[in-house]
Order: structure tokens, then C-alpha cells, then sequence
């Protein structure tokens, strides 16, 4: 067992592995205890004796006192793994949120495990194969959800979940589960909690014995954190935002507004075509372990690169908007159930009147918005929720990979119980935060030696937020209306006021111009022939309605793209996949 460490706390004391003194049980650890010191101070009282004041011996040392019952005392991110010698018995654990990733392969007997899926790649005994059903989960949602992965037979330990090898054996457990069940408070009641849940949770993630900062977007999420940060600091605070060309995406204008308020020093770098993009892709493809389909993952790439430069930690908002119901596409789904009591017929004919709008260049056009909700509103709710922030669907799966049209989103939903809006934000936090929006931060800040921290994951908020009624989330068209209520009068009413936009590049300009001549030497024929998986005239459909402008697909050609540079990267080999898809389509009608 062995660690690469970011040193953040005790500097001096805090090198892996630490064992026990005894010898018998040894661990190596990746991420932030928050609550450490409560948990140390507690320990001590039954007669531990501490050598270091890292949060890493607090783990061991915990778990030597309450087993597996620990793991519920931990308030952070983490992935870790303990040993036991004298009862020769391996525990892998991750955090409640999925923040900090790890990876195991349980190949009969043996186990290898890593917080890094090319390191388990480096034994050169693990199959390279790529996993049919990950493939299927990444093109339809841009993410492969735990437990898969992109390489068969290698999966990823779920959130909030132990996992024990003993003697070849192999189980899971969760010690956590968020489910969102509503329960009526008064509102004044909520604000004061939340309030003081906030400034809490952010007081914990500024201590640090190494510069930090916080990443602003001028959205209500980071701004809310700056505000608490700011109060918390006695210090001049330091801030960081990127900046690109075109209106729809720029937010200049906001998070300078914000880190005006406040005085940060603040720094922001401008992501253009100007910059070498295809290194910078190939850069990020090595430490991206999977590919994400998420383009956001580029630009923190750069956001994480500039504050690397001034601070070694920095917070962001993650986690907001999943909890406190902040995504357009939770009013796709509340106006989508009025709108299916059209007949089927009718939005048949809006869908097909729909796709001949014309393409934008735009973050997310009207027109992109409406294509996608008309066609995704001939889906069922649950489908069409993974739909509107998915890429490809079902019927698009088959023919452009000849990938069988089956209920693998709707075995994501089991142990969802909510039928209302909270089903979906549950869902997301369950899966898009912890694969998709986590796993791009903790990726690419990590590979800039970053540590990036998310306040409103404090399991607190996250306790709090699941158990809060639906109308203090989304009231009308108002999305995260308690914490816009919370936030009223302290920051600047054009943050308040705005909506969603998220950090991404202009892929539809990108791939039709600086990006054009990678992604036709990247997803070319040979290369999708190679696959033996994708049909090469419906990828090439795909292609040329982008580039003739007809559609815009943006955003499936980038999940192509990375796809097929991660397989090329890390030698992925496809042929076992094609025997898999031959098997699943013997005996069944031809589409």
C-alpha cells in the first residue's frame, strides 16, 4: 500500500502510510476530515495517545475504537483503505457524496484497488476491456454511474459505502443514504438553520495550513459561499473565475460584481480558441482515468491551473444545485407532466416541427431547449429527466452503436421512492453529482495539485436539504427559492436574480471551427470500423448535421471524441464487447 500526498494539514507529521503502534493495522488515505479535532479530543478521553495532528491517524485511530462504526463519524471527503494484518482483512470506504473516487477489481481471489483507475491499469494482468453497459450508461447520461466503469470487470466503490475483502471474499455495505423525505417548517424556522448550517459547514472548510481561495462564477451557489467565507476570514480573501468570449458564455460581469463586494484579489483567465485546445484535451485525457462527455471538465482544467499558481486549496459551490433543486431541467420535468396530456400524436408533430429550428452557436438557444424538451417529453418522466441533461438517447444508442434499447436508466431509479420533483434531485445527487460534476472537479484540480472543497456537502446540509418541503426548493419558476430568500439583500440583485448557466466551452462554434480538425482525425472511420461497435454512416451523420449546421450536436461529438482518445490513450480494447452485442442480439427482431 502506498500514497502520493497533497500535504494540506501537519505538514511535517502526517506521511503514508501511518500504522498503528502495535504494527497490525495500516492506512493510506486521500481527502479532508473536517470534524478531525471533535474526533481527536474524543479518542483522547478513552486513552488514545496521538503522534501526528493530521487527520489521517484520527481515521486509523477511530476505527481501531469502533470498527466500521466510524465511518459514520466522518464529516468530509475521503477514500481510504485500512489493513489488518493479524486478521488479514482489507476495508475500502468512500465518502457520502462521492467526492474522493475509488476503484477496485475483485478478480477471484485477489484484489487490487486504487484511487486511480490507470493504477490498476499499470498491472499489466487486468484486462483492458471495454464494459458494454458502462459504454451504454456514458452515452446515455455523459457518465458511466457507480458501480460501473468503462473497463470491464474494474468498478468503482458507490458513495457512502464500505467495501471488506477477507480472505478472498468480497462485500459492500453502505454506512450512509440521503433520500429526500419532505417534511413540513415554518420558513422563517428553515432560513435561521440553514443560515447557520452554512456558516458552519464553510468555517470548517477554510482551515487549512496552506494558502486558499475560492473559485466564483458570480452564480448564487459560489457567491454564497464567498459571503460566508468573507465572514469567517479575517483576512483579504482570494478569488478566481474563468472568463470566455461570446455573450451566452461569459459571466464576467457577475463574478466581478461579486468579488468587487467583497475586495477579494481577484484573478480570472480567459479560455478562447486561441489556446492550444487539442494538447490541452490530450493533457486532460491522462488524468480524466474515464473520459468524461462533460465539456465543463476542460475549462476547470484551466480554472484549476490558474489558482494552482496562488493558493493550494480552493472552495467551490458544488452540490447547491442538486440539493436545493437548481437545474432548468427540474421545470422540464414539472411542466412536462401538463404537457403529456397532449395527445402522443400531437407532440409527435411539435418534436418533428421542433427540429427544424435553426442551429445556434449559443450556451443552450431556445431552440436547443425546445428540441429537447419536445423530445423528451414523448419519453417517460424518468427517462426524459437523464434525457434533458444527457446526450444520446435510447434509439440514438442503437443506431449509431447498435446498443440494444433495454431499462438501464430505469434500474438506476430503484430505492427512489419520490414521485415528485425530489425523485429527480435525489437521483442527481445520487449519480450526476457524484460521476459527472464531483469526478471533473476532483479530476482536474487534483491533477494541478489542487484540493477542491464543497461546503454545501457538508452531510449536515445535505441532511437538511433532503428533509426540507418541496416548495421552499422550487416555488413556481423560482429554483432554489430558500436559498435566494436566505441570500436576499446580501448579495448583488443581478446574482440573485439570475438563472442556471454552469461552466462549459462553446463546443456547437468549437467543433465547427478550432476544434474541427480534431474531432475529424479523432472519430474517423478507421477508428470507429476499428471498434467493431459504432456504425461509421450514422457517426458520420451525426458529424455532418453539426457541421451543415442542421442540428446541434455539440455536445454528443464531444463525448465521441473523448471517448475514442481515452481508448486510444489506455489501450482499450473493444473486441469483447462485440462478442457480448452479438450474444444480446442473437434471437432478437431486427429495428
Amino acid at each position: 500500500m502506498g500514497a502520493v500526498r497533497l500535504k494540506i494539514i501537519d505538514l511535517e507529521h502526517g506521511d503514508q502510510p501511518i500504522r498503528s503502534e502495535d504494527g497490525d493495522c495500516v492506512i493510506v488515505y486521500n481527502g479532508e476530515i473536517y470534524n478531525h479535532a471533535e474526533i481527536r479530543k474524543e479518542l483522547e478521553s478513552l486513552g488514545h495517545r496521538f503522534h501526528s495532528h493530521c487527520d489521517t491517524e484520527v481515521i486509523l485511530r477511530a476505527f481501531l475504537e469502533w470498527d466500521t462504526d466510524s465511518f459514520r463519524r466522518l464529516r468530509g471527503m475521503f477514500a481510504f483503505a485500512i489493513w489488518s494484518e493479524s486478521r488479514q482483512r482489507l476495508l475500502l470506504c468512500r465518502d457520502r457524496a462521492g467526492m474522493k473516487p475509488l476503484y477496485y477489481v475483485h478478480d477471484g481471489h485477489d484484489l487490487a484497488f486504487c484511487s486511480e483507475l490507470k493504477g490498476i491499469l499499470a498491472d499489466p494482468a487486468i484486462p483492458r476491456h471495454i464494459c458494454l453497459d458502462g459504454l451504454s450508461y456514458y452515452l446515455s447520461l455523459n457518465y458511466v454511474p457507480a458501480p460501473y466503469t468503462l473497463v470491464q470487470g474494474i468498478r468503482k466503490v458507490r458513495p457512502g459505502h464500505w467495501l471488506e475483502w477477507c480472505d478472498g471474499a468480497v462485500v459492500e455495505r453502505p454506512y450512509w443514504k440521503l433520500q429526500f423525505s419532505p417534511r413540513q417548517r415554518p420558513l422563517p424556522e428553515a432560513l435561521e438553520e440553514l443560515d447557520v448550517l452554512l456558516r458552519d459547514s464553510v468555517k470548517e472548510h477554510l482551515v487549512a495550513d496552506v494558502p486558499l481561495g475560492l473559485w466564483v462564477s458570480g452564480g448564487l451557489d459560489s457567491s454564497a459561499i464567498l459571503h460566508y467565507a468573507a465572514q469567517a476570514s479575517a483576512s483579504r480573501l482570494k478569488t478566481f473565475s474563468l472568463s470566455f468570449p461570446g455573450r451566452s458564455f461569459d459571466e464576467s460581469r457577475y463574478f466581478r460584481s461579486v468579488a468587487s463586494q467583497y475586495g477579494t484579489d481577484h484573478h480570472e483567465f480567459e479560455v478562447d480558441p486561441t489556446l492550444d485546445l487539442p494538447a490541452s484535451i490530450d493533457d486532460m485525457m491522462y488524468y480524466s482515468d474515464e473520459p468524461s462527455a462533460d465539456a465543463g471538465a476542460l475549462p476547470i482544467w484551466f480554472l484549476s491551473a490558474l489558482t494552482r499558481k496562488h493558493v493550494t486549496v480552493a472552495l467551490s459551490g458544488e452540490g447547491g444545485d442538486e440539493l436545493f433543486g437548481g437545474y432548468q431541467t427540474y421545470l422540464a420535468d414539472k411542466y412536462s407532466s401538463t404537457y403529456r396530456l397532449l395527445p402522443k400524436i400531437a407532440r409527435q408533430a411539435i418534436a418533428s416541427t421542433a427540429s427544424l429550428w435553426p442551429s445556434s452557436n449559443e450556451k443552450i438557444s431556445f431552440g436547443y431547449k425546445v428540441r429537447r424538451f419536445s423530445t423528451g417529453s414523448l419519453l417517460s418522466a424518468d427517462a426524459a429527466h437523464c434525457f434533458w441533461n444527457g446526450t444520446f438517447s435510447e434509439e440514438d444508442k442503437h443506431r449509431i452503436a447498435q446498443l440494444p434499447v433495454g431499462q438501464m436508466i430505469g434500474d438506476l431509479y430503484r430505492g427512489i421512492s419520490n414521485r415528485d420533483l425530489n425523485r429527480y434531485m435525489e437521483f442527481d445527487t445520487r449519480y450526476y453529482l457524484a460521476d459527472d460534476i464531483l469526478y471533473k472537479s476532483d479530476r482536474m484540480s487534483m491533477a494541478r495539485s489542487l484540493e477542491v472543497r464543497t461546503p454545501f456537502l457538508d452531510c449536515r446540509l445535505m441532511e437538511f436539504a433532503a428533509g426540507l418541503p418541496l416548495d421552499f426548493k422550487i416555488r413556481g419558476s423560482n429554483l432554489k427559492f430558500i436559498l435566494r430568500e436566505l441570500m436576499h439583500g446580501k448579495l448583488p440583485p443581478a446574482v440573485l436574480r439570475r438563472g442556471k448557466q454552469g461552466l462549459d466551452i462553446p463546443t456547437h462554434e468549437w467543433f465547427r471551427t478550432s476544434l474541427r480538425e480534431i474531432l475529424l482525425d479523432v472519430v474517423s472511420a478507421e477508428a470507429l470500423r476499428a471498434t467493431g461497435i459504432f456504425d461509421v454512416a450514422a457517426v458520420e451523420e451525426v458529424i455532418a448535421r453539426h457541421m451543415q449546421r442542421r442540428e446541434d450536436l455539440g455536445y454528443h461529438l464531444w463525448g465521441l471524441l473523448i471517448l475514442l482518445l481515452w481508448a486510444n490513450r489506455w489501450n482499450i480494447d473493444f473486441s469483447p464487447a462485440r462478442q457480448q452485442q452479438e450474444e444480446i442480439y442473437k434471437g432478437l427482431p431486427v429495428h
